[in-house]
């Protein structure tokens, strides 16, 4: 299900499914030492439902990933042929690499087929974006052994994590965790 989000979240996902009371949330996800973990571990991410729209999240979390992360980044979409001068695949069966983190920008009850998907694959990891939110998907990626985060924009935490993220979250260049002087 999604959660709040404010108004022009760069991860936020661009159609809502209904939101969950918050009493029906009963998957708990990785702490922040385990997403740090998950992160230090990747080396390919695969974009599911990106888009070629600038004004989408996924294309903005893509031109993040390749231009400030050291991830070999494949985009999976089944309309378009390319994002970012770079090829785009049908489907995660039809990528080179089996992806170390399935990146989902998909419409809540595509989550579970997603899911089985990555598992299909080989992929290590399930990540579902900042209001993405699917217990069902969670629990397949979970019992083949896949690692799952929901609700967590991948360009946040990986910014967050790398000493980048500005309070807009923008990456600023700065690694402190002070403010520069004005």
């Amino acid at each position: 299900m999604n959660s709040p989000v404010t108004e022009g979240a760069v991860c936020a996902l661009p159609t809502a499914a209904p939101a969950a009371a918050p009493s029906a949330r009963t998957w708990r996800g990785p702490g922040a030492p385990e997403r740090l973990a998950i992160l230090r571990a990747t080396r390919s991410v695969a974009i599911v439902g990106a888009s070629d729209n600038p004004s989408r999240a996924s294309y903005f979390v893509a031109t993040y990933l390749l231009s400030s992360s050291p991830y070999d980044v494949y985009f999976v979409n089944p309309r378009a042929e390319s994002i970012l001068g770079r090829p785009v695949y049908r489907s995660l069966a039809d990528l080179p690499v089996a992806p170390d983190v399935v990146d989902v920008f998909r419409r809540h009850d595509d989550l579970p087929g997603v899911a089985r998907e990555a598992v299909a694959v080989g992929a290590r990891t399930l990540w579902l974006q900042l209001g993405s939110w699917n217990e069902e998907a969670a629990a397949i990626a979970e019992a083949a052994g896949l690692g799952v985060v929901m609700d967590r924009c991948l360009k946040i935490e990986h910014a967050r994590f790398h000493g980048g993220l500005h309070l807009a979250g923008f990456d600023t260049g700065v690694i402190s965790s002070r403010r520069a002087p004005a």
